[in-house]
This record gives C-alpha cells, sequence and structure tokens, in this order.
C-alpha cells in the first residue's frame, strides 16, 4: 500500500517542485497542440474527446461524473462539441431523458492530429536528455502515470474499450 502521508520535507518539497515544473512544461506542449488547429477546441474540450475515445459512447450523466462535473456543465460542453461536429449525441428510447454521447470521425481525426503533434514536440524536447538520462527519465515517469491512475495513450488511442460507464454497468448486472 503507497505511503499517502505528506511530510513536508526539503526533498519533498523538491520533488513537488519538479514535478509542477514538468507540469508547466506539458501543459504548454498542450495548449501549443491545440492552438494549430483548425477547430477551434479548448483544453476542456479536448479532454471530454480523450474520455470518450478512451471509455467508448457515453452518457452525458456519467460524462459529469468522470470529469468532475455537474451535468449542466457536461451538457453544454457537449453542446459545443455537437456543433464543431466532434461529437454526436443520441437519446435513449426507453428514457429521453438519458443522452449518450459519442466521437465522430472528426473527432478521432483532431484526437490523432492533437497527438502527432504532441509527439513530435515531446520528441524535439526529448531529443534534449542525455541517453544516459533516459531511462531514469522514463522510469519515473511511468511511476507517476501509474500513481496518478491514468490511461496509456496507447491504450485509449486504439479504442479499446477500458470500462463500462456506470449506467451501463448496472444495466448489464
Amino acid at each position: 500500500m503507497p505511503n499517502n502521508s505528506y511530510s513536508g520535507s526539503a526533498e519533498d518539497d523538491e520533488l513537488i517542485d519538479a514535478v509542477l515544473a514538468a507540469s508547466r512544461a506539458l501543459v504548454a506542449v498542450a495548449a501549443r497542440s491545440l492552438n494549430e488547429l483548425e477547430e477551434d477546441v479548448t483544453l476542456v474540450q479536448y479532454r471530454v474527446l480523450v474520455e470518450l475515445a478512451a471509455r467508448g459512447p457515453q452518457f452525458v450523466a456519467d460524462l459529469a461524473d468522470i470529469l468532475g462535473v455537474i451535468p449542466s456543465t457536461a451538457t453544454r460542453m457537449c453542446d459545443r462539441l455537437l456543433t464543431k461536429g466532434l461529437i454526436t449525441r443520441k437519446r435513449s428510447t426507453s428514457d429521453r431523458r438519458l443522452v449518450k454521447v459519442s466521437l465522430t470521425q472528426s473527432g478521432r481525426n483532431l484526437i490523432s492530429q492533437v497527438t502527432q503533434k504532441r509527439r513530435e514536440e515531446l520528441s524535439e524536447i526529448l531529443s534534449r536528455i542525455s541517453p544516459l538520462e533516459r531511462e531514469p527519465v522514463l522510469n519515473a515517469l511511468r511511476t507517476f502515470a501509474d500513481a496518478a491512475g491514468t490511461v496509456p495513450e496507447q491504450e485509449w488511442s486504439l479504442g479499446w474499450r477500458l470500462s463500462a460507464g456506470p449506467r451501463e454497468e448496472s444495466k448489464s448486472q
């Protein structure tokens, strides 16, 4: 079981500062990859697209839970993505209050385009790291991603279904 306590030590502060610096650099890469798109998509909207790519079609209420927002906020985000042609929306035939959203081919293409731009910029950044330092960086990043509970890109980008949404799980039981 991981140690979840923050000791407040100088080592912890140094580690947190390093992660914050890396985080700023990664957010800058993410922002630049979206700024170059023809389509005007925000980081938050892009996150919706990534969650749909990772999890498959979702009910808006479940998507709100995943994103940590209230359902009306998720609905507004989805409305904007629908207008841009990046998602589709379908009402449940059994309960018209339930709305399921999914990626369109344009949405998938946008994710591929953004991912390619990020890969290119990250490749340039990583080329500045000496070969001797690469393996420790790789191990540290994998450990961090595992601790954060993130889904490896190769899994969601291949379209694998990682988990059903809460409503689907309850229906299948």
